[in-house]
This record gives structure tokens, sequence and C-alpha cells, in this order.
């Protein structure tokens, strides 16, 4: 092989090296890429996530217009509020656990 045959398989081959490695490692590279890809992935799952809870919260905001049982439920839960006819004890702790 002549001296400048040879000299255009080595440049060739270093150029295609340094293109290889720019593809891979540079700006907009396969690592780039593989990066965003797990972004997008993990961004899809919250946005299923978020999707249920409005849907939930939808749900809920639904009962609180439209059902008095619902409401009377969580004032008593959440609220702690009593009924009219409820009937209150109220306990004494001697300060002992367990009692």
């Amino acid at each position: 092989m002549k001296l400048s045959s040879r000299c255009i398989v080595v440049g060739a081959t270093v150029s295609l090296l340094i293109l290889m490695v720019l593809i891979v490692f540079g700006d907009n590279g396969l690592m780039e890429l593989t990066r965003l890809r797990s972004r997008e992935h993990a961004m899809a799952e919250q946005n299923e996530t978020l999707a249920r809870e409005n849907v939930s919260l939808y749900r809920i905001i639904g009962r609180l217009k439209r059902d008095p049982l619902y409401i009377e439920s969580v004032a008593r839960h959440e609220l702690g509020m009593v009924g009219k006819d409820d009937i209150i004890i109220i306990r004494q702790d001697n300060g002992q656990p367990g009692k």
C-alpha cells in the first residue's frame, strides 16, 4: 500500500472513531437520548398518578355536593363533630398508660 492511501485509511478511521464518540457522548447524543427517555417515562408515570388522584377528588367533590350522609360522615370523622341526638361520654385518664 502506498503511503498516501495508508494516510487516507488512517484519517478515515480516526474520523469515524471521533464521529462515533460524538454520536454516543456528545450533546444530543445517545447518552442524552437515554436520559431523556427515562425522564419521559417518569413523567408519564407521574401524570398517570395525578390523573387517578384527580378522578378520586372529582368523585369526592361530587359526593360532598350531593350526598348528605357522606357530608355527615366527613363532619364526624374528620372534623370531630357530633350529631344532635348523640350522647357524649368524657373519660378521664389518670395519666397511666394502658388503662
